[in-house]
C-alpha cells in the first residue's frame, strides 16, 4: 500500500494507515543483533537455545526499526514529515522469529494544530505490529510533527 499527498488535515482521529508486509530472515536478525544488540539470543541460533526464548529472536529495537521502516515506506510522511519529539509507550508483546512476516497498522490517536509560526502540527499514532498469525508483536505510541496542506491559492 502506498499513500500519497498526506498532510496534517488527513490525520483524523481513528484513521488507520496500513503497511505492506516484510519477511524477517535469520540473517536479518543476526546482522542487527551483531551491530546493535550483541546478545546470544539475537546473534547465535545454537546459543539462543540456552536462553528464555529457546531460539533466535529479533532484538526489540530491531522490531521497532522494521515497524517504522514499513510505515515510512507506505508514504504517509513523504510530503508532511517534520521530525518527532519522541514516543510515549513501547511494548514488545511477542518475540519476532526468523521467517515471521510483519505488517503495521498505525491508528491516529491525536491531532493538534500548530501553536507557532513553524507550522509544526503534532499527530499521535498507535503502531500495532503483527505477524503472519495476526499476533501482536509490538505496540508503540509515537508523536510526529507534520506540515499542513499547502495553500494552493497563494501560488
Amino acid at each position: 500500500m502506498k499513500y500519497q499527498n498526506i498532510y496534517f488535515e488527513d490525520f483524523k482521529i481513528g484513521r488507520v494507515f496500513k503497511t505492506d508486509c516484510m519477511k524477517i530472515t535469520q540473517e536479518d536478525i543476526i546482522n542487527f543483533g551483531n551491530d546493535f544488540a550483541p546478545l546470544p539470543y539475537h546473534t547465535d541460533p545454537e546459543e539462543a537455545k540456552n536462553y528464555m526464548f529457546g531460539e533466535l529472536v529479533a532484538a526489540g529495537f530491531h522490531t521497532c526499526s522494521i515497524s517504522f521502516g514499513l510505515f515510512i515506506r507506505a508514504g504517509v510522511f513523504d510530503d508532511c514529515a517534520m521530525g518527532s519529539p519522541g514516543f510515549n509507550k513501547l511494548r514488545w508483546k511477542k518475540p519476532v522469529k526468523p521467517e515471521d512476516v510483519l505488517k503495521v497498522s498505525a491508528t491516529v490517536t491525536g491531532a493538534s494544530p500548530a501553536r507557532d509560526e513553524n507550522d509544526r502540527n503534532l499527530v499521535s499514532l498507535l503502531f500495532v505490529t503483527s505477524n503472519q498469525k495476526d499476533e501482536t508483536v509490538l505496540e508503540m505510541e509515537t508523536r510526529h510533527f507534520v506540515r499542513s496542506r499547502p495553500n494552493t491559492l497563494d501560488s
